[in-house]
C-alpha cells in the first residue's frame, strides 16, 4: 500500500503542476477556457482524492496514530503522522473548494484565475509537507 501511495504521488504531483501552469498561462494569454481546461481540473480532483483514498488506508494501516505523544517528539515521525496528512487534507480542500468555484464563474479568466489561485495554494502546501527524504 505504501509503494501505491508513494507511486501515486508522483502522478498527483505532475499533473497539479500542470494544471497550476496551465491556469497561469491561461490568464496570461487571456486564453478561452475550453472543456480541455475543465477537463484537466477535474482530473486533479479526482486523482488528488484518490491519493487522499490510499492516504487514509495507509495511516490506519500502519497506525501512525498510536502512542501520539512519543510520535511527537520526534521530528520525522511527526511530519509522517501529523504533519503532512494535515496539510494534504488541506491542500485536497481547496482543491475541492478551487474545482466548485470555477463551476460558478461566467468568465474565462475568472476560471482560470480560481484555478490558478486554489490549486496554486493547494501545490504550495503539498511541496511544503512532502516528505522528501522518503521520495529519494
Amino acid at each position: 500500500m505504501k509503494e501505491i501511495h508513494s507511486y501515486w504521488a508522483y502522478i498527483v504531483l505532475a499533473i497539479l503542476i500542470f494544471t497550476v501552469v496551465n491556469a497561469i498561462t491561461g490568464v496570461i494569454k487571456k486564453r478561452t477556457f475550453t472543456d480541455k481546461d475543465l477537463r484537466l481540473g477535474l482530473f486533479t480532483l479526482i486523482v488528488s482524492h484518490i491519493q487522499l483514498l490510499i492516504g487514509i488506508v495507509l495511516y490506519i494501516i500502519e497506525g501512525r496514530y498510536a502512542n501520539f505523544s512519543e510520535t511527537m517528539k520526534v521530528s520525522e515521525a511527526r511530519l509522517l503522522a501529523l504533519e503532512h496528512p494535515l496539510m494534504m487534507v488541506l491542500a485536497i480542500v481547496l482543491i475541492t473548494i478551487g474545482w466548485s468555484k470555477q463551476k460558478k464563474k461566467t468568465e474565462d479568466a475568472a476560471k482560470f484565475k480560481t484555478f490558478a489561485l486554489f490549486y496554486g495554494l493547494a501545490l504550495l502546501f503539498v511541496l511544503s509537507k512532502i516528505p522528501w527524504s522518503n521520495w529519494f
